[in-house]
């Protein structure tokens, strides 16, 4: 095989530039991937914008981490993946033709599972969903229909809750409905949600509810809609700055308050097996969330359409 492969290289804020790097090879106890694609993360968005305490340019691939494709090699030591499995990987420079990821942090794609599978996304929105703790009967309130909104609204109507899906656009609350939502709110006026929420719980408001944009009002919104005793499920937030949250409200209502991004490589593994099992029995269909798809020497194309969010944009992947 070729002694170098193409990789996406993070040059400066706002500039993506293609090299020709070596291809990795893989130590004990990791595999090589050969790369078919790769998620855009919204997370992506504040190193392309520019940080301050990042160093540029970033590493080869180095954004990417939401990659699937097939084994290309197995380092020594390596047990039950071969070359020629197809995988989903959790490896963190996946914007490139090949990535290298610890064995224990692929996971075997069954025959069945066919088409772009971006398994770090999709498990994040089943561990989002286990620390979540909905149950039958709950009323959740999922503020932010995106890719994650929409995955957990799917998640939780299936459990038997009866979801109240908040977002922008219409066609983002279209979605939700597609994916099981009883109800949904245009995110317009903050103290107009607020009002429908309480009329539709009579009262109540909600046992649990899920912030999944990431930005400062939908966090008051969402805090602002917690039942008493109720659960705050954090799973917006990108590491993009400090926030200001109601104190007061948390604590005289007694609300716990999750913060729902998992950093144990296995729970983010088990994640992602969830997910898998989860599609490739039929019982969640992701393929309609992926909307938008760019070769990889458009990856600023791709970052764009995540941030801009054009016509119809609910999830980038990135083709290799």
């Amino acid at each position: 095989m070729a002694a170098t492969m193409r990789a996406a290289v993070l040059a400066a804020p706002g500039r993506i530039e293609l090299a020709d790097v070596a291809v990795p090879q893989p130590g004990p106890g990791e595999v090589r991937v050969r790369l078919e694609g790769c998620g855009v993360c919204a997370s992506n968005l504040e190193p392309w914008a520019g940080l301050e305490w990042l160093t540029y340019p970033g590493d080869a691939g180095g954004l990417g981490h939401e990659g699937w494709g097939t084994v290309d090699a197995v380092g020594e030591g390596v047990t039950g993946l071969t070359p020629g499995d197809r995988v989903a990987t959790l490896g963190t420079r996946s914007f490139a033709e090949f990535d290298i990821a610890p064995a224990a942090a692929v996971v075997r794609l069954p025959s069945g599972v066919v088409g772009p599978f971006p398994g770090e996304p999709l498990g994040c929105a089943f561990n989002i969903f286990r620390r979540s703790d909905i149950r039958a009967g709950h009323t959740v309130a999922i503020v932010g229909i995106g890719f994650l909104g929409a995955v957990l609204t799917k998640l939780a109507s299936d459990a038997g809750a009866r979801v109240i899906a908040i977002s922008r656009r219409q066609e983002s609350l279209d979605l939700a409905r597609l994916y099981g939502a009883a109800e949904t709110i245009a995110m317009e006026d903050h103290w107009a949600i607020i009002e429908r929420v309480t009329t539709l719980t009579e009262g109540a408001l909600c046992p649990r509810v899920i912030e999944a944009v990431g930005k400062q009002w939908p966090l008051d919104l969402a805090s602002a809609l917690v039942a008493p005793g109720g659960r705050l499920v954090i799973a917006g937030y990108h590491q993009d700055g400090p926030r200001q949250v109601n104190l007061q409200d948390w604590n005289w209502k007694g609300i716990d308050v999750i913060n729902a991004h998992e950093r144990d490589p296995a729970v983010c593994r088990r994640g992602v097996e969830e997910a898998v099992d989860a599609v490739a029995s039929g019982r969640l269909d992701p393929t309609p969330l992926y909307t938008h798809v760019y070769p990889l020497d458009r990856l600023a194309d791709a970052l764009d359409a995540t941030r801009d969010k054009p016509g119809g944009f609910v999830k980038a992947l990135v083709t290799l």
